[in-house]
């Protein structure tokens, strides 16, 4: 042993070195991409209507997710059975973030647009760390020219304004948006509850131009298992997480927080069994504003099930393989 710790290379404890996500390797050069997931930022919080901070959302998450990166042997799941992010056998990289052009809402998103483009072109699986929830805008307009995909929202608010004060592209906009895309061919709206800015029309139109909207307190009573069954099978998913979804009690840190939430098993079990069910293509995961969570539990959240989630996801895409 060398006189450092160690025979060759570097150990990369979680807190020393460059915070990526999951302290996976970055690549500037978004033509050099080469992955089996590439996570990218969208630091943008301009279509936030309530408590802005969601632009610090992917450098906290990232933070965050350097407690879980695992070095050279992976993630055992005893539960499982399974080394989930087995480095001999998964890629992933961290790409930085979009650029954001501060108080422009169309000149930011067409660059996130861009970089979820880019990701896809490579032929990987785009992971977006918001941001508000109006990234999830270009993240699906990234996806015009692929294979059509069925929205899978987590959030505790439906999402489905048309327009208000004139606004189209804010957070309250994204699944309206998505809604009208060829290529979204429904919605599984779930978490949805308590008091919104959505009026009654707007689940009206919601279910009309395809949606399933459920709450927590419906998913409870069915199950997750009846929750997967209502949701089409053996195809492509995109999942849109929005931290609301969580109960406040384990994410204080968002601009609008819902009492009533979910807890962190009953999503990652929902969102394990949909990577069973189907092919997750695409994710974000939106709303983190650290600077209501002096702990840091909100972060800490978002990072462990992603890194949990693209742990399923690439599993299973190992089997079908």
């Amino acid at each position: 042993m060398s006189k450092h710790g160690y025979d060759s290379g570097r150990l990369n404890l979680p807190f020393v070195g460059i915070c990526t996500f999951g302290k996976y390797p970055y690549v500037e050069n978004w033509d050099t991409i080469e992955a089996d997931v590439a996570v990218m930022g969208a630091p943008f919080d301009f279509g936030c209507q309530w408590r802005s901070g969601a632009r610090m959302g992917p450098r906290a998450i990232r933070e965050a997710s350097t407690l879980f990166s695992f070095g050279h042997a992976g993630a055992y799941d005893h539960e499982d059975d399974v080394t989930y992010l087995d480095p001999a056998k998964v890629t992933i990289v961290d790409i930085g973030d979009a650029d954001i052009v501060h108080t422009d809402t169309m000149t930011s998103h067409a660059n996130i647009e861009y970089g979820v483009r880019k990701i896809l072109a490579a032929g990987a699986l785009p992971v977006v760390l918001g941001g508000d929830h109006s990234i999830n805008i270009p993240c699906i307009n990234a996806f015009d020219d692929q294979e059509p995909i069925h929205v899978v929202q987590i959030d505790a608010h439906l999402d489905f304004v048309d327009e208000r004060h004139g606004v189209r592209y804010g957070h309250g906009n994204p699944m309206r948006r998505a809604a009208e895309k060829p290529c979204v061919t429904g919605l599984s709206q779930i978490g949805i509850r308590n008091v919104s800015s959505t009026a009654k029309d707007g689940y009206v139109d919601a279910r009309a131009m395809g949606s399933d909207i459920q709450s927590v307190r419906q998913v409870r009573k069915m199950g997750v298992e009846a929750m997967l069954n209502r949701i089409p099978e053996g195809v492509r998913y995109y999942v849109t997480v929005d931290i609301d979804a969580f109960d406040p009690s384990i994410a204080p840190g968002t601009g609008t927080p819902s009492h009533g939430g979910f807890l962190y098993y009953e999503v990652l079990e929902l969102l394990a069994g949909l990577a069973k069910r189907g092919q997750i293509v695409g994710i974000d995961l939106v709303e983190v504003a650290p600077d209501y969570d002096q702990t840091g539990s909100t972060s800490t959240l978002a990072a462990q099930l992603l890194m949990n989630i693209i742990g399923r996801v690439l599993h299973e895409a190992g089997n079908a393989s």
